[in-house]
C-alpha cells in the first residue's frame, strides 16, 4: 500500500525528534511505498539536509513553517465574506463561545484550496477585528477581555503559522489524494494535512504520539515571554486542534500510558487508542548486556542531555549523602556536547556545585587529588560508544523532574544494569518492577535507593537480568514494526479509499474492483440488511490497481 507519512520538524531531516523512529519504520516496512510530507522548523534544519532515504520512499514534499509563505493572492468581496464567516467560527471556538472550530477550520481549508490567499487574510486588519470581537464578546474565556492590539497581532501571527498547512498544494489527486493511508508522526501541525486528506478524499488517518504535542506546547508556552492573553489563546487553539485530530483519527497510537492519559483527557476515544512502544536498537547494547562484566561496583552512572529538567542538582546532593556512607563511591555523568546557551550555563552551574561539594581528594600526601564526580562526553576516550557509558558503572540513575518516555532508562535495561529512577512520566511503566523508583526532587530518597543497590551485588544482578528481559520483550524495533504492520493492514481493510479504477490511458477500467468490495459490512462503514456479514465476505480483501485500493484477504500471519 501507499503511505503518506506526515512529519513536523523531523524526518527526513538530519535533525529533529521523529527522525529515528520514522526512518526505522520506513526501512522496516519495505513492502509498502512511502510518500513523505514534511514541515521544517528552521533554516538551520533545512541547511543540514536529509538523511539517506531508502528505495521505498517514492516522493518527498516539504514546506517551511518558519518563513513567510505569501502566494500574493488577495480576496474580493465575496471571498472576504467567506473568510470572515469561517474565521468567526474558528475564533469563536478558540475564545470559548461556540463549538464551531471544525467548521471554521475546514471552511478556511476549502477557501485556501480554491482561492489561495489565506496567508494575507489571516494577517489582515479584518482578521484582527474579528478576533477582537470574539475576545470581547460575552462568554469569552477568562482573561481574554484584557487582550490588547499587540496581543491580537501576536496571536494571528502564531495562528497563521499553525494553519499554514491549509495553504499547501499537497491536496490534489497526485498528492495526498493518491495515498491509501496517512500516518502523522505527531499531533498538531503535522496531523493537519491528514485531516484535510480525510476531509477531501476519505483517506484514513493514523496518529502516533511518543510525546504529546499539546503537553509540549503547554511546557513551551509557560516558559515564553508571551502575555497571558496570548498564552490563553494559543493554548485554546492547540487544545481545539488536538481534540479535532483525535476525533477524526481512525487509530491513535500513544507511545506509553503517560501519553495515553493525556490523550484521553484531551477527548480521545479509548476505543481508538493502541499503545505502541518506541522501537530501539537492542543489538548495539548486546555486548554489554550479555557480557560478564557487571561494571565498577562502587560507581553510579547517569546518561542524558544536560538541561534543568534532568535535575542534576538533586543528583549531586544525593551523591553527597551516598559518599558519607560509601566513601569509595563515584558518580560518572555522560552527556552529549551541550547545545545552546541555557544548556551550557546549566552545565557550568553543575560543575561548580560538584567542585564545591566534592573538593579534589588524594589518598596521601604524594598522590594527585581526584574528584569523585566526573563529567564526560559520549564519544570521548572513556566512552567511545553509548554502550560504553552504561558499562562504566554498576547502577544507572535517572533523576529527572520532567520526562516523557525515558530512553536512557531503556538503554540501561538493554545493558542489564540495575536502575534507580524518579517517578515521572512513563518511568514506572517502563521499569515494571525491575528497578527502584523514588519521588522526584527528593535527594535523600534517591541516595537511600542508590546505597541499597551499591551494597547488594546479588540484587543488582537479579534486577539487571530482569530489566534486560523486559526490554527485549517490549522495546525492540521488531515489536514496533509488527504493531504498525498490523495496524496498517487493519485500517486499509476497514476504511478503503474509494477511487475510480482506470487503465493506462486514464479511461475507466471495467471490473476494476471485485464485487465483494461493494458488499456492505463493518469494514466498509455500512451494514447488510440483516445486520450480518456473509461468511464468504468475512475476510477483507485488498487489491492494488494502477491507482486505488479495494478490499481483499489479509496477508497470512498479519
Amino acid at each position: 500500500m501507499r503511505i503518506g507519512l506526515l512529519t513536523d520538524g523531523g524526518y527526513p531531516y538530519v535533525t529533529g525528534e521523529s527522525r529515528l523512529w520514522c526512518d526505522r519504520l520506513v526501512r522496516g516496512l519495505a513492502q509498502h511505498e512511502f510518500d513523505i510530507y514534511a514541515l521544517s522548523r528552521s533554516a538551520q534544519q533545512e541547511d543540514h539536509g536529509w538523511i539517506r532515504l531508502p528505495a521505498q520512499v517514492q516522493r518527498v514534499r516539504t514546506a517551511p513553517l518558519w518563513a513567510p509563505e505569501d502566494d500574493g493572492h488577495t480576496y474580493g468581496r465575496r471571498d472576504r465574506r467567506r473568510f470572515v464567516g469561517h474565521f468567526k467560527e474558528l475564533a469563536g471556538a478558540v475564545c470559548g463561545q461556540t463549538d464551531g472550530f471544525a467548521e471554521g477550520l475546514y471552511g478556511l481549508a476549502e477557501l485556501a484550496r480554491e482561492r489561495g490567499g489565506l496567508y494575507a487574510a489571516l494577517r489582515s486588519e479584518l482578521a484582527v477585528r474579528v478576533l477582537e470581537s470574539a475576545c470581547r464578546a460575552p462568554g469569552a474565556r477568562r482573561g481574554l477581555h484584557a487582550a490588547t492590539v499587540p496581543d491580537y497581532l501576536t496571536f494571528v501571527d502564531q495562528l497563521e503559522r499553525g494553519l499554514r498547512p491549509l495553504s499547501l498544494d499537497w491536496y490534489g489527486e497526485d498528492g495526498l489524494g493518491a495515498v491509501d493511508l496517512c500516518h502523522a508522526a505527531s499531533g498538531g501541525s503535522a496531523a493537519l494535512p491528514g485531516l484535510l486528506a480525510k476531509r477531501f478524499f476519505g483517506v484514513p488517518l493514523l496518529v502516533t504520539e511518543y510525546g504529546v504535542q499539546l503537553r509540549a506546547h503547554y511546557l513551551a508556552v509557560s516558559d515564553s515571554e508571551l502575555t497571558s492573553p496570548v498564552r490563553a489563546l494559543l493554548a485554546a487553539f492547540q487544545g481545539e486542534l488536538a481534540a479535532e485530530v483525535y476525533d477524526r483519527a481512525s487509530v491513535i497510537t500513544p507511545g506509553n500510558t503517560h501519553a495515553r492519559r493525556w490523550q484521553e483527557k484531551c477527548g480521545a476515544d479509548r476505543a481508538k487508542l493502541r499503545t505502541v512502544y518506541p522501537g530501539m536498537e537492542a543489538d548495539r547494547f548486546a555486548a554489554v548486556g550479555e557480557g560478564d562484566d557487571a561494571g565498577e561496583a562502587h560507581t553510579l552512572v547517569w546518561v542524558g542531555r544536560i538541561e534543568p529538567a534532568k535535575d542534576l542538582i538533586a543528583l549531586l546532593h544525593a551523591f553527597a549523602e551516598v559518599r558519607k556512607e560509601e566513601p569509595q563511591a563515584r558518580l560518572r555523568l555522560f552527556t552529549a556536547p551541550a547545545q545552546g546557551a541555557e544548556a551550557a550555563t546549566y552545565l557550568a552551574h553543575c560543575r561548580a556545585l560538584a567542585a564545591h561539594l566534592f573538593p579534589d581528594e588524594a589518598a596521601d600526601a604524594h598522590a594527585v587529588g581526584d574528584n569523585p564526580v566526573s563529567f564526560e562526553e559520549i564519544g570521548g576516550p572513556e566512552a567511545p560508544e553509548l554502550a560504553d557509558a552504561y558499562a562504566g558503572g554498576s547502577v544507572v540513575v535517572l533523576s529527572s523532574v520532567v520526562e516523557g518516555f525515558p530512553i536512557s532508562l531503556v538503554e540501561a535495561m538493554f545493558c542489564a544494569r540495575a536502575t534507580v529512577s524518579t517517578d515521572v512520566g512513563a518511568v514506572v511503566e517502563v521499569i515494571g518492577g525491575t528497578g527502584l523508583v523514588v519521588p522526584p526532587r527528593n535527594p535523600r530518597a534517591l541516595a537511600d535507593a542508590c546505597l541499597a543497590l551499591l551494597r547488594d551485588p546479588e540484587r543488582r544482578q537479579r534486577l539487571g537480568a530482569a530489566a534486560r528481559a523486559r526490554a527485549l520483550e517490549l522495546f525492540t524495533i521488531e515489536q514496533n514494526l509488527t504493531a504498525f504492520r498490523g495496524i496498517y493492514l487493519e485500517l486499509i481493510s476497514h476504511s478503503p479509499v474509494r477511487r475510480e479504477a482506470v487503465d493506462e490511458d486514464g479511461e475507466p477500467l471495467p471490473f476494476g474492483h471485485p464485487a465483494e468490495a461493494h458488499v456492505p459490512g463493518h469494514w466498509t462503514g455500512g451494514a447488510p440488511s440483516n445486520g450480518r456479514t456473509p461468511r464468504w465476505a468475512a475476510v477483507p480483501r485488498q487489491v492494488r490497481g494502477i491507482v486505488g485500493t479495494a478490499v481483499m484477504p489479509k496477508e497470512a500471519g498479519a
